[in-house]
């Protein structure tokens, strides 16, 4: 049972990243996107927050120096990033190199720079109690965890579902005139008044325990070129470097996953280095040594010529990006939005 998918741990991992740099201990390059105070409640975005990291929309989308950052120098450069030359790609914001990243609507569509991440961690439940259930209509039989949701509520006001109530263009009211135009009846329930019945659902499941797989390729590393020689190694020990630290702050900040599904490791287990031979050398790696890696990674990547700044890149969000939003909130608080679009 899939219980955080390589997706999903990818986002946390770079959240622990970015929790790293903003508190100090590393300083790894990345870009910034800044709203200011134009969008309430969001502040800014980063390459490590964006669904599609160094060539995401929102970075498309805003300003380097007035120009946009496509159209930049820089960005014109991560365009024509690719395999065998990462290098503007490692200095602007190497996870994306570690995570994986696409410039999907770059020059001649999904033929823009795409970079295979190099790093894969998730977290399966082993032994999970199921049930067989027969399909009505298929006759097929299903399998189906023995986890169940439970729900209900009494409403303190005591609204009863016999109350007539009417919901259109106005709102709703408890007469068609008030409720506006297109006005029909509906449940108390519908306008979230009145008691929630009891209800029992499938959902989530148990299992005996959890593994979290953990795998940083180093043949994935040895495929992005950064100049050859010292450049290459140099590059691919930092990115090395990037994902152990990733992982050893995610293992101490903790495994929060979803509402009531917090884990907690049951002992600590070294990494195991595997040869090409297939033989393992175990190997201890705290948050400290990761660190201290980090640090001294970047020191020789900065050694081997590369430019790594000490501070963001950093994005001003143009006024239509700042707009899209404010409208999205408008209508979010509206009841007007609708579903969430996929991000593009």
């Amino acid at each position: 049972m899939l219980v955080d998918s390589v997706q999903s741990q990818a986002n946390r991992l770079e959240e622990s990243l970015l929790h790293a740099i903003r508190d100090g201990a590393v300083h790894i390059p990345h870009i910034v996107v800044d709203f200011g105070d134009r969008v309430e409640g969001l502040g800014n975005v980063t390459s490590l927050d964006a669904p599609h990291r160094v060539y995401d929309a929102i970075l498309r989308d805003s300003l380097l120096d007035g120009v946009p950052f496509m159209k930049s120098e820089v960005g014109q450069r991560l365009a024509k990033a690719r395999l065998d030359d990462a290098a503007v790609v490692l200095e602007t914001s190497p996870t994306a190199l570690l995570f994986g990243a696409w410039h999907s609507t770059g020059e001649g569509g999904g033929l823009g720079a795409k970079f295979a991440r190099c790093l894969v961690s998730e977290i399966v439940g082993v032994d999970v109690p199921v049930e067989t259930l027969e399909n009505q209509r298929t006759g097929e039989v299903e399998p189906r965890t023995l986890g169940r949701r439970t729900g209900s509520r009494i409403d303190p006001l005591g609204v009863l579902r016999k109350v007539e109530v009417f919901k259109g263009a106005a709102g709703w009211d408890v007469t068609t005139g008030g409720a506006g135009k297109n006005a029909k009846k509906v449940r108390p329930s519908e306008i979230n008044h009145g008691n929630i019945a009891p209800t029992v659902a499938p959902l989530g499941a148990t299992c005996d325990h959890l593994e979290h797989t953990f795998v940083l390729s180093f043949s994935a590393l040895r495929r992005l070129r950064f100049g050859g020689g010292e450049r290459d190694v140099a590059a691919r020990a930092l990115l090395a470097a990037l994902g152990l630290l990733a992982v050893a702050e995610q293992d101490v900040r903790g495994y929060s996953l979803r509402s009531r599904c917090d884990l907690v490791c049951d002992g600590r287990v070294p990494f195991e280095a595997v040869k090409s031979d297939g033989d393992t050398l175990a190997i201890e790696v705290s948050r400290d040594a990761a660190t201290r890696l980090c640090k001294e990674a970047i020191e020789g990547v900065r050694t081997a010529g590369f430019n790594l700044p000490e501070e963001p890149l950093l994005l001003t969000a143009q006024e239509k990006l700042v707009a899209i939003v404010l409208k999205s909130q408008e209508l979010a608080l509206s009841g007007e939005g609708g579903e969430e679009e996929e991000a593009s």
